[in-house]
């Protein structure tokens, strides 16, 4: 297949949540061009508006990048695509159990559990707050108290809360009392919320541990928060498994974040 070059501007910003088509003057590029452009792969059949996506960065940002087109690039725009969770309408069976953890932007807070043996669902959403029936544009504006958590349905026969907790903490920057990665303000904070005393010591144990023995350089800023599993809001729909319905765009955001450079510098590979 002939390779076929394309630029493609991608526009994200975390103030807001756009999904119908945005006025070309809501965001000015900063590559000195008013002109806005979608990309089409021909060979692929693949269209990407950046004006029909979710806005996720505090100020609005362009980044021109080039696509090569052929069999490898379509695969990685067709993405590897799963099957959502189901809400949870059943929050704990005898059966399972629940563990909620709050590590900036609950997209990238699925994809590490989602590939755990033993757990059995994830769901974005919000806790911590007191507003109630609450919205994603709520959350925002930093005002309702909530922060973006991601819920983990488990089978505590097949992996332990502890093993929860290690994942947890290699996800996010436990240094970071004003957000996580460029998403800033107390709704991308980083927080363990806790069900039982069980997982209240076990949460408060791996953080002192990992105090005194990660030499990491800074405190452990991370909280860890008395939750009802029922204090819980389920976001909305198009949140939900977003790495998997929206691949390029989720990595775009990812790699924009700086998310894992900043992991690699904490953690390593």
């Amino acid at each position: 297949m002939k390779s076929l070059t394309r630029n493609i501007f991608i526009v994200k910003s975390s103030k807001n949540i756009i999904t119908n088509r945005m006025r070309p003057s809501a965001c000015q590029p900063l590559s000195g061009t008013n002109r806005f452009i979608s990309g089409q792969i021909k060979e692929a059949k693949i269209y990407i508006d950046p004006f029909n996506c979710i806005m996720r960065e505090s100020d609005c940002h362009i980044k021109a990048l080039t696509y090569f087109t052929g069999t490898a690039l379509l695969i990685l725009a067709l993405g590897i695509r799963g099957t959502a969770h189901a809400q949870n309408t059943d929050p704990q069976s005898s059966d399972t159990a629940i563990a909620t953890f709050a590590g900036g932007c609950f997209w990238c807070m699925e994809p590490p559990y989602d590939e755990l043996d033993g757990v059995i669902s994830t769901t974005s959403g919000y806790i911590g707050g007191s507003v109630k029936d609450l919205s994603y544009e709520q959350v925002l504006t930093g005002r309702t108290g909530h922060a973006e958590a991601v819920q983990i349905e488990y089978d505590p026969s097949q992996i332990s809360y502890e093993r929860l907790l290690e994942v947890f903490w290699r996800n996010i920057d436990p240094l970071d009392a004003g957000g996580q990665f460029c998403d800033r303000g107390s709704q991308y904070r980083s927080a363990i919320f806790y069900h039982n005393d069980q997982q209240k010591q076990l949460a408060e144990a791996s953080r002192e541990k990992l105090n005194t023995q990660a030499g990491l350089p800074g405190p452990i800023v991370t909280e860890i928060v008395a939750a009802d599993i029922d204090d819980f809001y389920r976001a909305e729909d198009y949140h939900q498994n977003y790495y998997q319905e929206n691949p390029i765009r989720y990595k775009f955001y990812r790699w924009n974040c700086g998310r894992d450079a900043r992991l690699e510098e904490l953690w390593g590979e």
